[in-house]
């Protein structure tokens, strides 16, 4: 990575350094190959840093064995703007005067190991149009003071310990595009002043919290709204008529919550991703809308109460299915013609159904890495092809034959009429 950085040379050209003028140094730039962990850099961020006084960019991403503390040089540089210090090390808490960064107008500190409370001072970093502080260990409550940075674009928490209800402070925000605060352990429900929100929001990732109440009937104004994430809360009450409107809607996730029928008819071109599994829903089939989508790569409809025969279901692509989840639900019929026009499939799971077929029949794909057809009605020999795949169950059905030679445990295959050789018991000759 740091190859070009020789004594004698002109910094200006070493990999990473930007200069502007006067041949001073202005950005640092130093990406870690995730492909190609040996070219990772160690040790801690050098104090010697606060020399290049010109600096208005750190970026520091992917560095994972960089360890250390927050570094304290970036309060000695005073043309710095953006702090991109991503997917590394850093641990202990961020320092209390933090807020004396005043100038600057990015700070990412994602996927680090940062812990404590997240400061009052960040407060008074009001020119930030990006505060990035997700994957992390804070705890605590969501820092009130953030209202106060009012030319926010994008807010990132996610996936830290925080707690208590999100405060209702969004009504201070103008611009801002993403929020993500999932995975946490937030309480209460949604703030009403997130409408404020409406004309611009296209990410709205709340889902892995411990909110509670219906879903707020205003969502449903949100137009510009890419992607919703509401999943694994106590959401009751049922998905409100509004969401007819998410006519750009490509992500929503609602599932594992306690919503209720019915679910509305939705007026999308498109979506790339649908997940309403575990609720008190009964659908009946696949509806529609998704149906009809040209470019749907991932569909989670467990235990959605559908009944209907796979063999009629005709989606409009199948090219781009990644991902797909019909588990626990009364589906009849064959998958074969289905999965047999998928070309990228990772995963398939439609246990507890009623699935009668020849697995024999069913065309492997390199890319499946997941298979659970257990509980149903399914039928012949287990393919060799099973080899390449990191899950597999197949129990409780009516299989039979010598197993070929496979990495996976007894329960697997348990269940079936005659299925023989390991991990089961060996083939009578």
């Amino acid at each position: 990575m740091l190859s070009s950085w020789k004594s004698g040379t002109d910094c200006c050209n070493w990999a990473g350094i930007n200069c502007r003028e006067n041949n001073r140094v202005t950005t640092i730039s130093l990406y870690g190959q995730v492909d190609k962990p040996d070219s990772y850099l160690t040790g801690t961020i050098s104090s010697s840093l606060v020399k290049v006084q010109n600096l208005d960019g750190i970026y520091f991403v992917n560095l994972r064995n960089i360890s250390g503390p927050f570094p304290d040089l970036l309060f000695g540089l005073p043309k710095l703007l953006y702090v991109y210090i991503e997917n590394s090390k850093l641990s202990g808490p961020l320092p209390v005067n933090i807020g004396k960064l005043k100038q600057l107008g990015a700070l990412s500190l994602e996927g680090n190991r940062f812990t404590g409370s997240i400061p009052s001072s960040i407060s008074e970093l009001t020119q930030l149009t990006q505060l990035v502080l997700g994957k992390n260990e804070f705890s605590g409550h969501f820092p009130a003071g953030i209202k106060q940075i009012r030319n926010l674009s994008y807010l990132s928490l996610e996936q830290n310990k925080l707690m208590g209800t999100i405060p209702d402070i969004f009504k201070s925000f103008t611009d801002l595009r993403i929020l993500r605060l999932s995975h946490n352990e937030f309480s209460g429900k949604i703030p009403e002043s997130i409408l404020s929100l409406e004309p611009k929001l296209a990410y709205l990732e709340l889902g892995h919290n411990r909110l509670s109440g219906q879903i707020p009937s205003y969502l449903g104004k949100f137009k510009a709204l890419d992607t919703l994430d509401l999943s694994w809360n106590s959401f009751t009450g049922v998905v409100p008529k509004t969401f007819s409107n998410l006519t750009k809607i490509f992500n929503l996730d609602l599932s594992h919550n306690s919503l209720n029928d019915p679910f509305p008819q939705m007026n999308v071109k498109g979506i790339e991703s649908l997940d309403l599994s575990y609720n008190n829903f009964h659908l009946k089939e696949i509806p529609k809308w998704v149906t009809s989508s040209p470019i749907i790569y991932s569909l989670k409809l467990a235990k959605c109460g559908i009944k209907m025969n796979l063999d009629t279901w005709k989606p409009a692509e199948t090219y781009f299915y990644d991902y797909i989840d019909l588990s626990e639900n009364e589906i009849t019929g064959s998958p074969v013609d289905l999965l047999n026009r998928t070309d990228f499939l990772v995963e398939f799971k439609a246990a507890g159904n009623k699935l009668k077929f020849d697995l024999g029949k069913l065309r492997i794909v390199k890319t499946l890495k997941e298979l659970d057809i257990s509980r149903n009605l399914v039928y012949g020999k287990v393919p060799a092809a099973i080899t390449g795949f990191n899950k597999l169950n197949v129990s409780y059905n009516h299989l039979c034959g010598q197993l070929p030679k496979n990495k996976f445990p007894v329960s697997s295959f348990v269940g079936n009429d005659c299925l023989c050789g390991p991990p089961l018991s060996p083939c009578k000759l």
